[in-house]
This record gives structure tokens, C-alpha cells and sequence, in this order.
């Protein structure tokens, strides 16, 4: 099972970043998809979530509305574009993959990407 982000880097406030998460070795279109960031010091957080047929997303309040999540299950990768970046936006950014039937669950995590917003 892998799960490999890109897409990071160094970029200005209020630029713009579109990570990819590309999957395999797992049946990507049954589970539901997110993206966390973990900031220096800080918890892991919940960015954005899409449930494993598309449709329905949910976002952490401080990216409603400028970040959007979005997924190919044929090409088994999920993507966040990232709009107006903010400072406050600098983390490590990671894709997780999640499925869970009664009370047996699956999850994987990926290594994580670098986000960096500043001037």
C-alpha cells in the first residue's frame, strides 16, 4: 500500500497549490479520502475530506472556500487545490485513505508534502 503526495513547495500569500495524492496496492474507489496538516509544534488537523463515490465534501473553517478537494478513482489519486494561501497555511500536508464496515477499519497514511507560504 502507498500513498504519495506532491505537489508542495515555497509559495507567496495568496498564491495558489495543487497537491496530489496517488494511491495503490488498495482498492482506492471504496475508501474515503482526506488531507490533514500538521503545523510546527501543533496537532494534526483535518483539511478536507471526500467520501469514496465523490460527491459531498467537508472542509476545516479556515479553508472553506478557498480550498477545494476533488478525487479521480480512475486514476486512483485525490487532489487539493489550494487558493489565497495564508502564513498561517505553512504545514506539513498528508493524505489519508479510510474505510470502515461495522466495526473493522482500514486506514493508511501517506509520508506527507511540505507546504510553505511566505514572502
Amino acid at each position: 500500500v502507498q500513498l504519495v503526495e506532491s505537489g508542495g513547495g515555497l509559495v507567496q500569500p495568496g498564491g495558489s497549490l495543487r497537491l496530489s495524492c496517488a494511491a495503490s496496492g488498495f482498492t482506492f474507489s471504496s475508501y474515503a479520502m482526506s488531507w490533514y496538516r500538521q503545523a510546527p509544534g501543533k496537532e494534526r488537523e483535518l483539511v478536507a475530506t471526500i467520501p469514496s463515490g465523490g460527491g459531498s465534501t467537508d472542509y476545516a473553517d479556515s479553508v472553506k472556500g478557498r480550498f477545494t478537494i476533488s478525487r479521480d478513482n480512475a486514476k486512483n489519486t485525490v487532489y487539493l487545490q489550494m487558493n489565497s494561501l495564508k502564513p498561517g497555511d505553512t504545514a506539513v500536508y498528508f493524505c489519508y485513505a479510510n474505510k470502515q464496515i461495522m466495526t473493522w477499519t482500514w486506514d493508511y497514511w501517506g509520508q506527507g508534502t511540505q507546504v510553505t507560504v511566505s514572502s
